[in-house]
């Protein structure tokens, strides 16, 4: 009644929403669901026709919002379904004002929102996100959250533009003809080629793709690249223990057989013995491992053992990545113990590698932007400021190396 001619635009959909008892950002999708998108405004008759309908069918927060989200008649959400939802984040947020000037950015966040919404959300890897999945997870209370908090960083869960960053910049950094897509190459040198070219195979195998989607020949999307930077930086996430796992059981028949580890420590030997260090035998390394696992069947590692010991990160690196497992084997046993006896409210592997990767993107942004002003001896004296606050003052670090790395960034990714 308040609004002229009842007809409400997107702008003033969060009145609606919040009068309605919901989240702030629950007002695109409650748009587009009373039809909003077709006429560029919503009738108060239509929004209210379209809410009793949904209030007498839908009597949770979950099974609201898939109906808001999805296609007509459908049960469940698609990672389209989310594009709506987060370009309303993008054009609202307070802590995405600086992105106004640089629209091209846009799509990539939000193809990282949704890989990252998919990756924890997804527990059955179907590509299709049901109320069950969402009621089990944080999304809900974590997009409320939204509202609060001025300053997106803060959101580490999903939204953080921080991560987004540093997740981007480590794909720029490997796409080398920058056409969006790396291949086997690409990838294996991520990290100094930590990583063995027999699991880097693996995930070329199509072991780890979700749903219906196709693995295209030899090439990974940076969709792809999300979940796969995630896994390797965080290897006690359940979503990444069972992306290994995937990767590790060749045969496909959901236990890691003793044929299976040899095949990756094979590699792992050849490695050591060409840096001067002499490998453990497999039989011994084996005897380690059975006894980190402590398998409930003799000799048949399965997912579940691998989850209950919680131990997976050590297990995993032992096979496949050469730069952690020296530096799993330097650690003291104890703390390792402890590590993973502590419960509390740590932050996660993936939080702590993008704070420090974001911290270290930032100093060389800064250090490069100094030393083209010509003020290099300034650098080691002013702080570096986040980026959030580069976008506000002045766009020159984050638009001058994102430009570059802008490419074709125009629409969001097929998948």
């Amino acid at each position: 009644m308040d609004i002229e001619d009842q007809k409400a635009d997107i702008y003033e959909m969060g009145k609606i929403a919040k009068a309605c008892g919901c989240p702030l950002y629950w007002k695109a999708p409650m748009f587009r669901a009373a039809g909003g998108e077709r006429t560029g405004f919503v009738s108060g008759q239509s929004f209210i026709a379209m809410w009793r309908k949904l209030l007498i069918n839908h009597h949770d927060d979950a099974s609201k919002f898939i109906c808001l989200l999805a296609k007509p008649s459908c049960s469940s959400l698609e990672q389209e379904d989310f594009v709506p939802l987060l370009q309303d984040v993008v054009d609202t947020h307070p802590g995405l004002t600086f992105l106004k000037d640089a629209p091209e950015f846009h799509s990539r966040y939000i193809t990282t929102v949704i890989q990252r919404i998919f990756y924890t959300v997804n527990r059955s890897w179907s590509g299709k996100i049901t109320s069950t999945e969402i009621r089990k997870s944080n999304f809900l209370q974590t997009l409320a959250l939204l509202e609060e908090e001025e300053d997106i960083n803060q959101i580490t869960d999903y939204f953080s533009y921080e991560h987004f960053y540093v997740i981007y910049c480590k794909f720029w950094e490997l796409d080398s003809d920058h056409d969006l897509y790396i291949s086997q190459a690409d990838l294996s040198r991520y990290n100094d080629q930590a990583s063995s070219n027999r699991i880097i195979e693996r995930i070329f195998s199509g072991a780890v793709t979700r749903g219906k989607t196709v693995q295209k020949e030899g090439r990974m999307s940076y969709a792809d690249f999300v979940w796969f930077l995630i896994s390797e930086e965080d290897k006690r996430n359940p979503t990444s223990i069972e992306y290994w796992f995937r990767c590790m059981d060749v045969d496909g028949d959901g236990v890691l057989s003793m044929y299976e580890l040899e095949y990756f420590y094979e590699e792992q030997c050849e490695r050591m013995e060409a840096m001067g260090i002499e490998p453990l035998p497999f039989h011994d390394l084996l005897c380690q491992m059975l006894d980190l696992v402590k398998p409930a069947r003799d000799g048949k590692i399965t997912l579940r053992d691998l989850k209950r010991c919680r131990m997976a990160h050590i297990f995993y690196d032992t096979f496949f990545n050469l730069e952690k497992y020296l530096d799993h084997e330097q650690r003291d046993p104890f703390a390792v113990q402890k590590d993973a006896e502590n419960d509390g409210p740590e932050p996660s592997d993936w939080d702590r590698f993008a704070a420090e990767e974001y911290e270290t993107l930032v100093a060389e942004e800064s250090a490069q932007a100094q030393l083209q002003e010509g003020s290099f001896e300034d650098y080691e004296t002013e702080e570096s400021a986040p980026l959030s606050e580069i976008g506000k003052k002045d766009n020159k670090t984050i638009t001058s190396s994102f430009s570059e790395k802008s490419g074709k960034l125009q629409s969001v990714d097929e998948e």
